[in-house]
This record gives structure tokens, sequence and C-alpha cells, in this order.
């Protein structure tokens, strides 16, 4: 069995790797050099990803594995990362300081310092090791992966490559193209699973570190409530949908309970108050808003203070009219204002069996959870700047 396949606490190499470039904001896509045995049937956490996952068939050297992968990246990506499935536990700033030097500069490998003293050796006569020389210990990095390199760069090292040039890892190519490499500082958690040795101590590592999943690194949750009365002469907006109904909920604004309910949440797990503080309905430029926009508006505050939304999912508590048949528009509307797949996105429909107001069909509420995360990057389309390089 390939050692990218064997098991980690009941995960493999392969998927607690693939898992960190899941997880990663910068990252947009990814391309996985398999075994060709392995093409036609590809494990299923590959297939299950929430981003673009693509597999190809991996070479006999580790070159002709990347210059595979290569041609299969999006034609709009600027950065391409390199990184070993032997490699399970970089971390996501590893990952974000190695893009951004590549970037920067060029081309960029992690690595650390040599903490031993290293000797050049030659062989004697008869097949003996001789110490050659003693190196300069401060002058000496062991490179690891993440490598990341702007396309152009990347394209250059491959053809280096192709043209007989041999190597055991992409920043060489590079320096042989005649590219500068940024050394990035590399992490000592970081290794690599090469010998049984270095399978036990990852595998201890991993059980001690329990199904850690680098997808809620950074986890912020947050919850929200809302309720408005419901009267005549009104639309019934939910999820920034129009529900055919009698009556509709009465606010300063359109009154959405589910964007109203999901917006506290989010800002609640960005600790920036509540909808009030941000939209209140003595500020006339709020009167009859799109909740939708004040949705929007909100996980941009989140953005600006690094979190980005993860998933979020709302209930909604409504004697009538039934809103199961307009859930999918909602949950589409909601995902395209906060930038995420509508499959993050959930929202349930509830009675409150005749209790209270809301039970008397005198009101309409909602409750809502958001779960957000720490991001190394102001989020995408930001005014704050362009937009950020495409990944993959």
């Amino acid at each position: 069995m390939p050692k990218q396949l064997l098991l980690l606490a009941g995960r493999s190499l392969l998927e607690r790797s693939v898992a960190l470039f899941v997880a990663h904001p910068q990252v947009d896509e990814i391309v996985v050099a398999l075994p060709a045995h392995l093409i036609a049937a590809p494990p299923s956490y590959l297939a299950s990803s929430r981003k673009p996952v693509r597999v190809v068939a991996g070479g006999a050297r580790r070159q002709d594995s990347v210059a595979s992968a290569f041609q299969s990246i999006d034609r709009r990506t600027d950065v391409v990362v390199i990184h070993d499935a032997a490699r399970p536990f970089a971390s996501s700033d590893l990952i974000a300081r190695t893009i951004d030097a590549a970037v920067e500069y060029g081309a960029a490998v992690a690595a650390v310092q040599s903490s031993d003293t290293v000797k050049r050796a030659r062989t004697a006569t008869g097949g003996d090791l001789l110490v050659e020389e003693t190196l300069v210990r401060s002058t000496i990095y062991l490179a690891q992966t993440p490598q990341a390199f702007q396309r152009a760069v990347l394209r250059e090292a491959i053809a280096a490559g192709a043209e007989g040039a041999d190597a055991t890892d992409e920043a060489s190519l590079a320096e042989r193209a005649g590219h500068a490499v940024r050394i990035v500082e590399g992490e000592r958690a970081n290794i690599k699973v090469t010998t049984p040795e270095d399978l036990a101590e990852a595998a201890a590592r991993a059980g001690r570190e329990g199904e850690w999943d680098p997808a809620i690194e950074g986890a912020r949750i947050g919850t929200g409530y809302d309720l408005h009365r419901l009267v005549e002469g009104r639309p019934l907006v939910i999820g920034g949908i129009v529900v055919p109904s009698d009556r509709g909920a009465l606010g300063h604004s359109d009154a959405d309970v589910v964007c109203h309910a999901i917006t506290d949440a989010i800002l609640g797990a960005a600790s920036l108050g509540d909808i009030g503080r941000h939209f209140p309905d003595s500020d006339p430029q709020w009167q009859g808003a799109s909740s939708l926009d004040l949705l929007r508006r909100a996980a941009a505050l989140a953005a600006d203070q690094g979190l980005a939304v993860v998933n979020v999912d709302a209930t909604v508590v409504l004697e009538r009219p039934k809103v199961a048949d307009h859930i999918g528009a909602m949950r589409s509307a909601v995902a395209r204002v906060l930038g995420i797949e509508p499959g993050r996105v959930g929202i349930k429909g509830k009675t409150n069996e005749g209790v209270d107001a809301v039970g008397r069909g005198e009101a309409i509420a909602a409750h809502a959870v958001a779960l957000l995360r720490a991001s190394v990057r102001r989020a995408r389309g930001s005014a704050a700047g362009p937009p950020p390089p495409r990944v993959a």
C-alpha cells in the first residue's frame, strides 16, 4: 500500500493532507496526483470535498507527478502550491506564509534551519566515509513543503525538468531555471512520514490531537434570534424570498426574520454586537432595506475582523403559510450574499403548536446559528484592495 494511504487515527495521510487545503481560505482548487491504478476509483473523500478536487495519474518521479498535476489546474490560477501527501501536520499559517511569499517573490519554500552540525562526506578507498568539510550550520536549511510558485515560474521549473534536470523538489528546478526562491520559516511539527518510526510518531500525535478538523481551526460560533408581528398590507419576506401570504412581518426594513437572525449570529460570532447597533431602526437609510443587504454587510464586517463564514443554520417558527416549498430558494439567496455554497446553509420551518403569539399566528420568529473561522486574508472582492490571487 502506498504510504499516503496508511491510516492515522482512522484517516489516511492523504485525506488529512488534502483536508488542510480544503479548509484553507486562500486555496480555490486542489489537484491530487494518485497512483494510476486508483484513478478509476479514487478515495471517496476526494469526491465529497466542498472545494473542486481533480485527480490525475502520477508519474515515476515526483517532478513527473507535479508536471501532470500542473496540466490540470484552472487556467485562471495565479499561484500553485505543492505539498507532500505524507506531511499531514502543516499548519494553516505555514500555508498562508508560503503563498504570500510566492506572491511577492515568485517562488517560496518552507524550510527549517538545521539544528545539527552538518558534515559533507567523501568515500575513501575501501568504501569508508570521511569528512570532506564542515558546513556553516547557520546557512543550512532543511526543505519541507508546502512550496509555492507563481504560475509562470513553476511552468519554467517544470520545463527545466522536462529538459533533463533531475531534482528532489520543485524549488530546486526553479533555481535551475534562474529564479530566486524565498525561504519561509518552516515548522518542526511539519514532519514527513518516510520510515516506520515516522509513522509511529505521526500516529501518536494524531492520537493526542483526536479527530482535529482543520476546517474549524480558529472557529467562532454565534447565535441569533428575531421576532416580528404579522400585519396586513406587508409582504412576507423570509430568507430573501417573498412568500405568498395575506400578512407580512412589520418592521423598519423588510422585516426578514431569517436574515435578521443569521445577521445577529454572524455579528455575535465576531463579537461585533447586534443588528440594532449596526443597522438601527432610527436610521432612515435602513427603512425598507433588503435584509439580504444587511446580511451581506454583516459578513463583510466579520471579514474585516479576519473571520469567514463556514456555515449557517436557521429555524423559522410560523403557523402559516407553510414555507417548505420555498426553502430551496431561501438557501440559495442566503448563500449567494454570504459567498458560500447553498449546501452550507440550513433553513427549516416549524410551528409553535398554538402556543403564545407565534402559535396564535400573530407573529413570526427565527433562531439561527453561524460558524465562522479565522481567515488569513481579507474577504474576496473586498473594497480594501484588489482581489487575492487564485491559488491551486
